[in-house]
């Protein structure tokens, strides 16, 4: 049997918080401003690196208990219940929940796998969850999690959930969290700043403790608003003073602990299927906006798995390829809306928690360049501290090359790709040919397939109809998923397709200084259920 480990979790900013994994999931966030992150990482049991035929919830329970200190038959049903592929209503449309695909060889421009020592190229594919992305495989967890937390610490009152969104994020959560017992969930998402895909998915969902808002903003201003509010709740000037909040983002650390899985199991694959051999490492490119995803692949190095490069893959709002280029964080700068929405972000939560452990989990030094960052729109990472994170690299890849990669990925790798996956294509792409011969032994290549390309039918079909789409520019999403079906001879993934029918259920938008007493108003309606009897009692008279 597993043992588990007492990890403890303190903040990012103050060396004194001293909290157990339950107290972490449900404040979300510190109070003091940082994120919560481990006092030590814990390393894999051995099973999870040795036993074949693992399946993908059996690997989450071995990956997931080390940093848990509940008891198995707590945690496991929990894990279990989350990453089903069975039954009438499964979370996941495929047995193997996560599949790794191959996709021949890089600087390979044929489909069949190259013969000239070009790194193996995988597609790690995550949009097999209810939205069609990578956030279901941790916020189909993330419900369990938080409600077993509240039971540890106690907790009887409703919590609500805060949770800005630039897409993907807000659907999985309302799929994962909401319509739960004792949960409310606010999502904010930027009202021009998602597909109409994206949008459907949050606006379509039931009302009952379901908040859905469109802020006239970028996710910055959304995430900024959402900070804002856990940092003053504790002020009782605040209107969000005594209220149980919580976050479905990555700065919860409940969100963030899942995504881990699915890296070991990536690994897993390559070695079990003879891609790789065990004493070799591998590569990973990852689409990056908040940075969590790329993240969750940095703690699994820590905890064994054996990644030689990290490469954060950015779009036109390279504040990430700048940073780990010159070690500059500096959001001054111009916005830019592009075809990859979900990583239009220039303020990215979780580098917060790499700067940690550059930093030797220094929380005062995090602390002042945080502070520095929040007040002048940058900081610099010192020389030193950036050897700490050589691990990692970055490129980025602008619109017009996002299609080309879209297209090069159908014609040369027979795979379609979504625009924030052909972001990463792009750049690992790319990385080959600045490498030149001097890598001897090409390590395999995978690229998180952070989206179903459906979710983005308008960039994939101009991608490969090119001057042809013009004939479809005032057509909608959901007609391009099938026409982009019809023409690449791929179904709609059933979530997509039902949206035909959805009926929109939210339709708020805001401004970002009126948004913290819209939240507001939510978060002190009464439940739903004493709602339904005021109506009842009113229609009496």
């Amino acid at each position: 049997m597993l043992m588990n480990m007492a990890v403890r979790y303190t903040s990012t900013r103050n060396a004194l918080v001293n909290v157990s994994i339950a107290e972490a999931i449900v404040q979300g966030m510190p109070k003091d401003g940082g994120l919560f992150v481990p006092r030590e990482i814990p390393r894999l049991p051995p099973e999870a690196l040795s036993e074949p035929g693992l399946p993908y919830a059996e690997l989450a329970w071995m990956v997931l208990s080390p940093w848990f200190d509940w008891p198995e038959h707590e945690l496991r049903p929990l894990i279990e219940e989350a990453y089903s592929s069975t039954g009438d209503s499964p979370m996941f449309d495929v047995q193997e929940i996560v599949p790794l695909a191959a996709a021949g060889s890089l600087g390979c421009d044929v489909r069949l796998p190259g013969t000239s020592g070009a790194p193996s190229l995988f597609l790690l594919e995550l949009f097999h969850g209810r939205t069609c992305a990578f956030k279901d495989l941790a916020l189909s967890l993330l419900g369990g999690l938080l409600g077993k937390s509240r039971e540890e610490c106690g907790i009887d009152e409703p919590m609500l959930i805060l949770t800005a969104t630039s897409g993907d994020t807000g659907s999985a959560a309302l799929a994962g969290l909401g319509g739960q017992p004792g949960i409310r969930i606010a999502v904010i998402y930027p009202a021009e700043g998602t597909s109409e895909i994206q949008r459907l998915q949050m606006t379509s969902v039931p009302a009952d403790g379901r908040f859905v808002v469109g802020l006239r903003g970028n996710f910055d201003d959304a995430q900024r608003t959402v900070k804002a509010i856990f940092q003053t709740a504790n002020d009782p000037d605040s209107p969000f003073y005594g209220l149980r909040l919580s976050s479905a983002n990555s700065i919860n650390i409940g969100r963030l602990l899942p995504q881990i899985v699915y890296y070991v199991k990536a690994w897993r694959d390559l070695i079990f299927s003879g891609a790789l051999e065990r004493d070799r490492p591998f590569d990973v490119v990852v689409p990056s906006g908040n940075f969590g995803d790329i993240l969750a692949a940095r703690y699994a190095k820590a905890m064994g798995i054996p990644i030689r490069k990290l490469v954060c893959a950015s779009n036109s709002n390279r504040i990430l390829h700048d940073f780990f280029s010159t070690g500059l964080y500096d959001r001054r700068r111009e916005f830019s809306k592009t075809l990859s929405p979900s990583m239009d972000i220039l303020v990215s939560s979780n580098l917060e928690r790499l700067l940690y452990l550059a930093l030797d989990d220094n929380p005062e030094l995090v602390a002042a360049m945080m502070s520095k960052f929040e007040h002048e729109g940058f900081f610099q990472l010192p020389e030193h501290s950036r050897t700490k994170i050589a691990d990692f690299s970055a490129g980025w890849a602008d619109d017009s090359q996002t299609l080309v990669s879209i297209r090069h990925m159908w014609e040369a790798h027979g795979r379609l790709v979504d625009p924030h996956t052909a972001v990463a294509c792009a750049v690992a792409h790319e990385s080959i040919k600045k490498r030149g011969t001097e890598i001897e032994t090409p390590a395999p290549v995978v690229i998180a397939a952070t989206a179903s390309p459906f979710k983005f039918p308008a960039a994939c079909l101009a991608a490969l109809q090119g001057p042809l789409f013009s004939s479809h520019e005032n057509t909608g999403d959901l007609q391009l998923a099938f026409e982009l079906s019809h023409i690449t001879g791929i179904p709609v993934p059933t979530p997509i397709a039902a949206l035909a029918d959805a009926k929109i259920r939210h339709r708020t938008t805001s401004g970002e200084s009126d948004l913290a007493s819209l939240l507001a108003d939510f978060a002190h309606q009464p439940p739903q259920a004493t709602l339904e009897k005021q109506l009842d009692s009113a229609r009496s008279l």
